[in-house]
C-alpha cells in the first residue's frame, strides 16, 4: 500500500513544527520537517502574535514538502493554543495583529463580565473554568476600550482558523478551539447566542462551528504558487492542541483518565455529555470540546514547569545539569518529606523556584529542602499527589472509579512521575506517545481523507505505532503515599 502522507502544523505559544505524519495502512509514522520559534512582538502598549510571521514559517513548511519526497502530502492540518484570535474587516482585511492572551488588557475583565451575566449562570451554561484572558473576557475588553474596532469587524476567527483562512480565503470556527473561549453553551455544542446579546457584542462575527475533521478547502492559487505547487487538502482537525493530544490517547477502553503532560498537566477524561454541577463549579474543572462532539472534562495543573524553572535557575546560578542527572539525584531524596501545592500562585511566577519552594516549605512547618536532589523529589512528589487530588475529584463527580491514566506529551520522558502517579493513584498508568499533539492532528487528518473509520480505529493505530510505557501500583509503598496525601490535602 502507498504511504499517505499528511502535515501537521503544531503551533505552541513559545514555537512551531511541521511535521509530515507518513500512514502505511497499519502504523503512523512522525517525521519533523521544520521548526521555528515563536516570538509575541510588544507594539505600541500591545502584546501581539506575530501573525504574518507564523504564516510565513507555515508555508516554510509547505515548501519543505514540495522540495523533498513528501511534495505528495494529501492533507494539512494546523492546532494551536486555545482562546486567542483575529478581527477580520468586510473585505476580509486583518483589523491588526492578534493580541496574546497574557496582555495586560484582560486583567480585572472576569469581574467586569458579571456585571452583565453572574458567574455562576455563566459557568452553568459554558462549563469552563474562569481565567482573565479567555476569548469572552478579551472581546469584553475591546468592547470597553477600542468599541470602533469591534464596529467594522465583519468576523472572528480563532488562530487556527485564521490560519485556515489564510490558506484557502474560507471562513470557519472549529470546535474544539471554539469552546476554550467560554463563549459556547456547551450542551448545544454552539454558540450561546442570548449570552452574547447580554453582553452586547455583535452577533454577526461569530461564523458557524464545524467539528474537527471537517474539510476547509483547497489553497488559494496565489499560496500554492508560492509553497512551490503542492496541493493538500487543508482540514479542521482538532485544531486546540490538547483536543489533538487526547485524540492520540491510545486508552485500553472508553473510560480512562488522561495526562496531557508538559509544561503544564492538564487532566481530565473525555465524556459524552458536560459534567456541569455545583462541585465541578466549586473545584474549577472545564468543560471542552473534543473530537466528535465529545467532552473534555478536566483541569489544568502545574506540571514540570516547576523543575524546568528551576533548572533554569540553577543553570543561572553556574550549576548545569541535564534532566537524567537532576532524577538520579531526586532518586537518594528522602521520599515524600517536603511538599508543595503546585498550583500555588507563587510557584507560576518566573525566576527562583527553588527559594521559593524552601520559603513554603518553611512557611508550612516541613523544615527545608536544600539539596537539589530534595528540590526535585518535592517537585515530583506534590506534582503526584496533585494528580491524586484531581483523579479523586473526577472520580466523585462521574460517579465512578476509571479504571486507568493515560499519560501523553513529553512529559512522559519523566519515568520517575509516571512512577510516582501510579502508587499514588493506585491505578496503572500508560504512557506514550510523545509527540501526541501532532499524532492527533495526523489521526485525525486520517479519519476525513477516508483512510481511518473513527477515533476508535484511530487509537488503534496509534497504540500500534508508538512504544509505550507501563507502571503499576506498589503496594508496599501505598500506605506512605496515604499518609502523605492527607498532609496535601492541607495544603491545597
Amino acid at each position: 500500500m502507498k504511504k499517505l502522507k499528511m502535515l501537521a502544523i503544531d503551533l505552541g505559544a513559545s514555537s512551531g513544527r511541521g511535521i509530515v505524519g507518513s500512514f502505511d495502512g497499519d502504523k503512523i509514522e512522525l517525521r519533523e520537517n521544520h521548526r521555528f520559534s515563536n516570538d509575541p512582538v510588544i507594539n505600541a502598549g500591545m502584546f501581539n502574535w506575530d501573525i504574518l510571521r507564523i504564516f510565513f514559517e507555515i508555508k516554510e513548511s509547505m515548501r519543505q514538502c514540495a522540495l523533498s519526497d513528501d511534495k505528495d502530502i494529501a492533507s494539512m492540518g494546523i492546532d494551536t493554543w486555545g482562546v486567542d484570535f483575529g478581527l477580520l474587516d468586510s473585505k476580509g482585511h486583518l483589523l491588526g495583529n492578534p493580541t496574546h492572551y497574557r496582555d495586560e488588557r484582560n486583567l480585572g475583565m472576569a469581574e467586569y463580565s458579571y456585571k452583565f451575566v453572574p458567574r455562576d449562570e455563566l459557568y452553568a451554561r459554558t462549563g469552563i473554568q474562569t481565567i482573565d484572558f479567555n476569548s469572552l473576557f478579551q472581546l469584553l475588553a475591546i468592547k470597553k476600550d477600542t468599541p470602533e474596532l469591534l464596529s467594522i469587524a465583519k468576523d472572528m476567527l480563532f488562530i487556527p482558523d485564521l490560519l485556515n483562512y489564510f490558506l484557502t480565503g474560507n471562513k470557519q470556527t472549529e470546535y474544539t478551539i471554539a469552546s476554550t473561549g467560554q463563549l459556547l453553551d456547551a450542551g448545544a455544542r454552539d454558540w450561546a447566542w442570548d449570552l452574547i446579546k447580554r453582553y452586547g457584542l455583535p452577533e454577526n462575527i461569530f461564523r458557524n462551528i464545524v467539528m474537527p475533521g471537517t474539510p476547509c478547502g483547497s489553497l488559494l492559487s496565489q499560496v500554492k504558487e508560492e509553497v512551490g505547487g503542492i496541493d493538500p487538502k487543508v482540514i479542521s482537525v482538532a485544531a486546540h492542541d490538547t483536543g489533538s493530544a487526547v485524540v492520540a490517547v491510545p486508552a485500553k477502553g472508553e473510560k480512562f483518565i488522561f495526562i496531557s503532560s508538559g509544561t503544564w498537566s492538564i487532566m481530565g477524561t473525555e465524556t459524552k455529555q458536560p459534567v456541569i454541577s455545583e462541585k465541578s463549579n466549586e473545584y474549577n474543572f472545564t468543560n471542552e470540546g473534543g473530537y466528535g462532539g465529545t467532552i473534555r472534562f478536566s483541569k489544568n495543573i502545574t506540571g514540570l514547569w516547576l523543575e524546568q524553572e528551576s533548572r533554569r535557575q540553577w543553570a543561572r546560578e553556574g550549576k548545569k545539569y541535564s534532566y537524567d542527572e537532576l532524577s538520579d539525584m531526586a532518586l537518594t531524596a528522602k521520599p515524600l518529606r517536603f511538599l508543595v501545592n503546585p498550583d500555588e500562585p507563587v510557584l507560576g511566577i518566573p525566576g527562583n523556584i527553588p527559594q521559593r519552594i524552601r520559603e513554603y516549605c518553611q512557611k508550612t512547618g516541613q523544615g527545608t529542602p536544600e539539596t537539589m536532589g530534595e528540590i526535585v523529589r518535592c517537585i515530583f512528589d506534590s506534582i503526584a499527589l496533585r494528580y491524586r487530588w484531581v483523579i479523586d475529584r473526577i472520580d466523585e463527580m462521574c460517579g465512578e472509579k476509571l479504571p486507568a491514566i493515560n499519560i501523553v506529551g513529553g512529559g512522559t520522558k519523566e519515568k520517575m512521575l509516571s512512577k510516582f502517579a501510579a502508587t499514588a493513584c493506585k491505578r496503572p498508568v500508560y504512557t506514550g506517545p510523545v509527540e501526541a499533539t501532532a499524532m492527533g492532528n495526523i489521526a485525525a487528518q486520517a479519519i476525513a481523507m477516508g483512510e481511518l473509520r473513527d477515533l476508535s480505529e484511530a487509537r488503534e493505530v496509534i497504540a500500534r505505532s508508538t512504544e509505550m510505557g507501563e507502571y503499576y501500583p506498589i503496594t508496599a509503598e501505598e500506605a506512605m503515599w496515604d499518609e502523605a496525601y492527607e498532609r496535601f490535602c492541607k495544603l491545597v
